[in-house]
């Protein structure tokens, strides 16, 4: 099996983190690349298990060290994908989940092209406030400026391979499932593909011989 390099991205409230959590959670074959940024934890948020939190000069000393596969700038705060997160998933083997914005999707794709990009949407725009607000963690002004940053994220998702509705949480994680099992099949993916296919039109030939011998 080829690991894969997956990113999942949404609206801040879309659920990408939710979902990522889950799959991870489920799959024995798949990796969480734990992202940094300089935004405070919000209450619950554990260092190294939510985020690596970094104060923004040593999120700046670990850009300038070349740490980081994608950094960018989200409402004001710095986020990144450290190259160590995803270099630990993929040298044992496994599939590894991003849980990253737009921007960084894109930087992603540009150093792995064959990355499998995902975007996960809310069923609608009321529910996608309705559950900003539940956050119960930001002020009216910070809901309207995430929702403000969301148009122009939705109308990035065309970018991306795969959307995935998030209405239904259950089926939103089996979509994603599903995703990763097919992608995980392409037959560009499977390194010994035509090992086994040559193998197979061997033993397919010699039990046409075989067959014709019979008559």
């Amino acid at each position: 099996m080829t690991p894969l390099v997956v990113v999942l991205s949404s609206p801040s409230g879309g659920g990408k983190t939710t979902i990522t959590r889950r799959v991870v959670a489920e799959r024995s074959d798949v990796g969480y690349s734990v992202s940094a940024t300089t935004r405070p934890a919000r209450a619950g948020e554990v260092d190294g298990r939510e985020y690596h939190f970094l104060g923004p000069e040593e999120f700046e000393r670990r850009v300038q060290a070349g740490e980081f596969l994608e950094h960018a700038v989200y409402n004001g705060q710095r986020y990144g994908t450290l190259v160590s997160e995803v270099r630990r998933a993929v040298q044992s083997g496994r599939h590894v989940l991003l849980d990253i914005e737009v921007v960084g999707a894109r930087l992603v794709r540009d150093r792995f092209p064959d990355a499998v990009l995902i975007f996960v949407v809310p069923p609608s725009g009321a529910e996608l406030a309705a559950r900003l607000r539940a956050r119960g963690t930001e002020g009216e002004d910070a809901v309207a400026a995430r929702l403000e940053q969301s148009l122009e994220e939705l109308a990035a998702a065309v970018e991306y391979d795969f959307v995935v509705v998030n209405d239904d949480l259950e089926l939103a994680v089996r979509a994603v499932h599903a995703i990763l099992e097919a992608e995980a099949r392409r037959t560009s993916r499977q390194r010994d593909v035509t090992i086994l296919l040559a193998r197979l039109r061997t033993e397919v030939a010699a039990e046409l011989e075989r067959a014709s011998g019979d008559h």
